[in-house]
């Protein structure tokens, strides 16, 4: 066997033949010398062979890194006349055509960086994290550059901070499959405007039939000019958080009026209230309660906030609409202002909140999308740019599998 057949087996390399190859010891890189096997001269489109026209210069693509030694192949491709596509450079069957790296190296960069961060995938890979993160940004976007959506049902809007200074993103992801589905920078109408023009056409906005989101009008408005056949849930996650909110003020409200010797009474008394009566004891039912003689007040706050969960109960709509109807009514007079600035919230959104019913919507599949986004964040310290994210965020939890759209014969470890 040649050292040239040896290095190709040992290597596990497919779809090329080692002409010649050097050791640079010193530099620790293995230089291999390679041509096509038996594919030279094809058209990397329609895969038909073409006339030689001329040899172009030679280039460079990185390999997968070996015994701690770089991988480097040399080519010079070769432009072609093909009978249907012109003047074209050959295709390259170990690499896209402009890449730089080989699809066996891209592959591990994908695998990696979704296991682990990018700067612990560069240091196994003998690369500059620089180097490493731009190349997986350039495969990220060839694979989906002209990725269509599909299958669109229900979809959900929400919105991340990527860096300090108040920075944001609009996420949307498809709810039945629990992926995400496209990312924008900013959080207004703009953003989710260029989304709905240009990612999806006019039958597929049709078939939207649900909506997940919070309370922020600039999405409740954009999905239902966009879509016209679309119910809007709000995330019922955030309304608990927004009547949560309420309830706390009240509990500040009078913090602040007590003196020291009744503040005794209210510490620790904060994550009782927010509790939901089915992860509550009994004692500590019995503490809140006690609250009916010190502090009226927040009791009656914390009343109202329990009564109004049995909203989501409910087996038809007109059973909760009347149910908030009537909770309203109460919580009005409860001459609580935090308490009543949020029923004029409930009022606004009521056909919306009451919806979950019959949608049966959950904030669940949504929330672990966004513990998701969260841990790819805190894992890598935060990002510099939102493009670096992006890219993050399409890998691990993106509605298309970029690792599987390398060919499946470099898909190697």
């Amino acid at each position: 066997m040649s050292a040239n057949n040896f290095i190709r087996q040992f290597l596990n390399i497919v779809g090329l033949t080692i002409i010649n190859f050097h050791l640079d010891k010193h530099n620790k890189i293995l230089e291999l010398y390679v041509k096509p096997y038996k594919n030279g001269c094809r058209c990397p489109q329609c895969n038909r062979r073409g006339k030689i026209i001329k040899t172009m210069k030679v280039r460079k693509w990185r390999d997968v890194a070996v015994c701690g030694y770089k991988v480097e192949f040399y080519y010079a491709p070769r432009e072609i006349d093909c009978q249907t596509h012109g003047r074209v450079q050959e295709l390259i069957p170990w690499a896209d055509p402009y890449a730089r790296a080989t699809h066996r190296l891209e592959f591990q960069i994908l695998i990696y960086c979704k296991i682990m961060t990018q700067n612990a995938a560069a240091k196994l890979l003998l690369l500059a994290t620089s180097t490493l993160s731009d190349l997986l940004h350039r495969v990220v976007n060839r694979v989906r550059d002209g990725h269509k959506i599909k299958d669109l049902k229900s979809i959900g809007i929400d919105e991340i901070s990527y860096a300090k200074g108040k920075k944001y993103a609009t996420v949307i992801y498809d709810l039945d499959k629990s992926r995400v589905i496209w990312v924008g920078k900013g959080k207004g109408r703009d953003t989710v405007d260029w989304f709905f023009n240009n990612k999806l056409t006019d039958a597929q906005k049709k078939k939207i039939k649900w909506a997940s989101c919070d309370m922020y009008q600039t999405y409740i408005d954009a999905i239902e000019c966009h879509c016209p056949n679309v119910t809007v849930v709000l995330d019922r996650f955030h309304v608990v958080k927004a009547l949560n909110e309420a309830l706390d003020e009240v509990r500040k409200e009078e913090w602040q009026k007590i003196d020291e010797k009744k503040r005794k009474s209210l510490k620790g008394i904060r994550w009782l209230l927010f509790k939901h009566a089915s992860n509550r004891t009994d004692q500590e039912t019995n503490v809140i309660h006690s609250l009916r003689k010190s502090n009226r007040r927040i009791h009656r706050a914390w009343i109202l906030k329990d009564e109004f969960n049995q909203v989501w109960d409910f087996n038809t709509e007109s059973d909760a609409q009347l149910f908030l109807k009537r909770w309203t009514t109460t919580a009005l007079k409860s001459r609580l202002e935090p308490i009543r600035k949020f029923v004029r919230t409930v009022r606004k959104h009521a056909e919306r909140i009451v919806s979950f019913v019959s949608s049966g919507l959950s904030n669940a599949k949504a929330e672990g999308i966004n513990r998701i986004i969260k841990i790819i964040k805190n894992r890598s310290s935060g990002f510099r740019s939102l493009n670096a994210f992006i890219d993050m965020i399409y890998l691990t939890i993106g509605d298309l599998d970029i690792a599987d759209q390398i060919p499946a014969e470099y898909q190697i470890l």
